[in-house]
């Protein structure tokens, strides 16, 4: 280990100490309030293009266990953290977190003040900053021109496979993969589906041809109006017909093809604790959530659809049910990982939609 320094876009520079992989990281730093839960987080395509504060103090206490990971690719560029945990006490802990970055190329940095970090990010907004060992040496000019870019196309399955379920499958269901967590075929498999998870940019003629009851679209990272490819393509799998769930980013992309607008958020909502409010019978729940970006409600034509679920806190739409066609979304994530299991039972009505 060594001294390091987050350098942000307004100049801002923090010191701590390096662990995991060496090298120098720029990307958008968000932060992150979950108290357990680091190993999805790790995992989770979505971060893909940011570095991750985590809120809590102390991470890696219960060490790498892959069989937690929620997809095989690292989403986060680089982690930031208070302390991390050099002796993880876990049963089923396969090793800890320095080792692990080492091994899969993830810059860590510890010891700053990540209270500090958050506050300013929360009265600031989303920077952008970069992982180095010369702050003086920045070019703060190039650090806020970073963007991500290709996020889907670069998180997205290269090649269609399918997940059967134990037993004759109930139905079949096409995963469109934006940058998916398992655990979303996780939940649609436990129900009796068969599931195919495609790639980003399969085509409405590819679906009608997989002879699917229904269609999951799954979370994924980046800014949605930049998948102008697969907004359009989504304006042509509306017209199958066919029952549609979207989580996350899917919930983004349906609404931009729907004549909807997206914008970012100032600092994003991401955690396990957002509470969010069903308009339909007033009930309020927990959720797991990781964006930055949200559906503006007002813009959905009433004609197509209404918003289904707003964001307790800051009343952003958090859902949205569709009229026009046989389709909901959700901002949050019904199958957790890490998180409350309030709304699983979003999953039982998207198979309701579909008959099942």
């Amino acid at each position: 280990m060594g001294t390091g320094y987050l350098v942000l876009e307004n100049g801002k520079v923090f010191q701590g100490e390096r662990f995991g992989a060496p090298g120098e990281v720029t990307a958008e730093v968000v932060f992150a309030t979950g108290m357990t839960g680091y190993l999805e987080t790790l995992s989770d395509p979505s971060y893909f293009g940011q570095i991750v504060t985590q809120t809590f103090p102390l991470i890696g206490n219960y060490g790498v266990i892959p069989a937690d990971f929620e997809s095989d690719r690292i989403g986060p560029k680089a982690y930031i953290v208070k302390q991390w945990c050099q002796e993880p006490s876990n049963f089923r802990a396969e090793g800890d977190l320095d080792t692990f970055f080492q091994a899969r190329g993830v810059v860590g940095l510890s010891g700053i003040d990540t209270r500090a970090l958050t506050r300013l990010i929360r009265e600031k907004g989303v920077m952008n900053g970069i992982i180095t060992d010369h702050p003086d040496q920045v070019d703060l000019d190039a650090l806020r021109a970073y963007r991500v870019r290709d996020a889907v196309a670069q998180c997205s399955t290269r090649e269609r496979y399918t997940v059967e379920p134990e037993g004759e499958p109930i139905c079949r269901i096409a995963l469109m993969d934006f940058g998916l967590k398992k655990n979303i075929w996780r939940e649609l498999v436990a129900r009796g589906a068969a599931v195919t998870v495609c790639p980003h940019d399969t085509t409405a003629a590819d679906i009608s041809a997989l002879q699917v009851d229904g269609i999951m679209l799954s979370n994924g990272p980046g800014d949605p109006a930049d998948n102008t490819e697969i907004i359009a393509n989504l304006r042509e799998i509306c017209r199958l017909g066919l029952p549609i769930f979207g989580i996350c980013l899917g919930h983004q992309l349906l609404a931009l093809a729907n004549g909807a607008r997206t914008s970012k958020l100032k600092y994003g909502h991401r955690g396990t604790n957002q509470p969010v409010k069903d308009l339909e019978t007033g009930r309020v729940y927990i959720t797991s959530q990781n964006h930055g970006y949200a559906v503006e409600g007002a813009s959905l034509d009433p004609a197509v659809g209404r918003e289904l679920f707003v964001n307790v806190n800051d009343g952003t739409c958090e859902g949205i049910r569709y009229t026009a066609f046989p389709a909901f979304t959700v901002q949050f994530h019904p199958e957790a990982c890490a998180g409350p299991l309030d709304t699983q039972a979003l999953f039982d009505r998207f198979f309701a939609l579909m008959g099942r």
